[in-house]
């Protein structure tokens, strides 16, 4: 059992406000897009988890973290996240499970998974950009901001893929409401059990954690858990964790994502554009979902 406590850093908690972006501005009604510019997701990278608040769903990304990704099947699997309670929650911030000692110290019995704080991406995963972005005091070189499957991102230009050596680009998943993100100590490599779910954006977890995963469904259970550092009894709990295909067929919920790369959601983007209402944050931008 891993007992070094397991924490978002101390620095990164004492970002004020400001540093928040803005509610994700509302998308147009999902029944007006056509049948065609909607993906079904895998249902072996879908995350049900059943909580006394409500129910949330979550896209898992193994492209941009597939250890830490990897992790969450396994333990989901064996059951060890049922009955486990969000034992640490910031209103303006996260809300932290996953620890079997419900206090932030605890792990499984497997060993650490390495960070994954940045993924490298080529022309396999279809990318939609938002923007680009100028060099500033953060990231002192031109990014690109926009989609993958779904969840918003930065990192390099995509016009670099011509020259590296393995047709590829650096890039990061940004901490937008509602990302799932591995928790870790301050040490290197030491994301094991514990996760959190974004209650609001937060970009200062930029490329310094790693986000595997965003919420489809249920982004007011998330914000209605209570809060608390450490939350007062009785916290809230997962009362039941699955992945989507383990799920019996006839219980089972059905998920479509309107596709960041279809015809739909570029038109999205350009209206966003139009009305001044991004400000480039991807963040900015909600993905429509259907859950049935």
């Amino acid at each position: 059992m891993k007992s070094a406590p397991i924490a978002l850093a101390t620095l990164l908690l004492a970002a004020a406000p400001a540093a928040m972006a803005a509610p994700a501005a509302k998308a147009p009604l999902a029944p007006q897009y056509p049948a065609a510019d909607w993906r079904t997701p895998d249902p072996d990278n879908i995350l049900v988890i059943d909580t006394n608040r409500g129910r949330v769903i979550v896209e898992l990304a193994p492209w941009a973290a597939p250890q830490s990704v990897a992790r969450i099947k396994i333990l989901t699997r064996q059951g060890f996240y049922n009955g486990l309670t969000f034992f640490r929650v910031i209103d303006d911030f996260m809300a932290q499970t996953g620890d079997p000692r419900n206090e932030g110290t605890g792990g499984s019995d497997l060993p650490n998974v390495p960070d994954e704080f940045q993924f490298r991406h080529g022309r396999e995963l279809p990318f939609t950009s938002l923007g680009r972005l100028a060099p500033d005091d953060k990231i002192p070189y031109l990014t690109e901001t926009g989609f993958i499957d779904g969840f918003a991102v930065r990192g390099a230009p995509q016009m670099q893929m011509m020259a590296a050596a393995d047709g590829k680009v650096s890039g990061w998943s940004l901490f937008c409401a509602g990302v799932m993100g591995m928790a870790r100590a301050n040490a290197p490599d030491t994301g094991n059990s514990q996760f959190y779910l974004m209650r609001q954006t937060y970009p200062l977890l930029d490329a310094n954690y790693a986000a595997f995963g965003r919420v489809l469904s249920g982004l007011e259970a998330v914000r209605a858990i209570k809060t608390g550092e450490p939350v007062p009894g009785p916290q809230d709990q997962m009362l039941k964790v699955r992945m989507l295909m383990d799920i019996p067929a006839g219980e089972r919920p059905t998920v479509q994502v309107l596709s960041t790369s279809s015809p739909s959601f570029k038109a999205i983007l350009d209206a966003a554009r139009a009305a001044g209402a991004t400000g480039g944050s991807a963040c900015d931008i909600a993905v429509p979902v259907k859950i049935g």
